[in-house]
């Protein structure tokens, strides 16, 4: 049974993920608004996004155990 659960878990965070992109892009068209990068710039954005993602929690942790 845990296993169906992260397979739900998985499964409802690809589709937020679609969710909130597909609502800019709406958005974007609504306003008749260019994406501002090229496709190829916008890849690297997210690389650097999923960096920052990962390496915030490690700087979190770095700090607590300066200050403790």
């Amino acid at each position: 049974m845990g296993g169906d659960t992260l397979c739900t878990e998985s499964s409802m965070n690809y589709l937020f993920s679609l969710a909130i992109g597909l609502g800019v892009g709406l958005l974007y068209g609504a306003l008749d608004f260019r994406s501002p990068a090229p496709p190829a710039i916008a890849l690297v954005g997210l690389l650097g996004m999923l960096a920052g993602e990962q390496l915030w929690p490690m700087g979190r942790q770095l700090v607590a155990g300066w200050l403790s």
